[in-house]
């Protein structure tokens, strides 16, 4: 039975983690333009439309990097915010160049190319947001449910 609310709630947390790395990636790529977002349906319609896009992004390209990260964080208890965000940043920018649209199109010979390019960067931090959402509800009780519990006296 902890098993299986155990997994539940892990599910639950993918999903809410994902949201939350398509929000962050919907504000580093909308985010300069937020001041023009003033009444217009359309444009809030839009934001929550390339949200909804980042979140099933990221969440389809890090779906069996990411099972195998939490069954290794389940089995050896591992609850530390920092290993999550890492993690997620980490398997979010190898899926990010592992998919193929990491690839510029346009050359320059006026300046080189910048050492990390802007969505690198943003898959960096959506993959941090990932990795801090999923801790907040899942990742800081990993392997709990496999304890023994003392009755109460």
């Amino acid at each position: 039975m902890a098993f299986l609310l155990r997994a539940f709630v892990i599910f639950f947390a993918v999903m809410v983690a994902s949201l939350a790395a398509g929000i962050a990636i919907a504000m580093g790529i909308l985010g300069p333009q937020w001041h023009f977002f003033s009444g217009d349906p359309v444009e809030r319609g839009g934001f929550w439309l390339l949200a909804f896009f980042g979140a099933s992004y990221a969440g389809a390209v890090i779906l069996l990097p990411l099972a195998i990260l939490i069954a290794v964080a389940e089995t050896f208890k591992i609850r530390s915010l920092l290993a999550h965000a890492a993690a997620g940043c980490v398997v979010l920018v190898l899926g990010f160049y592992s998919s193929g649209i990491s690839r510029p199109y346009e050359e320059s010979i006026d300046r080189p190319p910048p050492p990390v390019s802007p969505a690198t960067e943003l898959a960096a931090a959506a993959g941090v947001v990932f990795g801090l959402v999923y801790w907040s509800i899942a990742g800081r009780n990993a392997g709990r449910w496999r304890e023994r519990r003392q009755p109460m006296a």
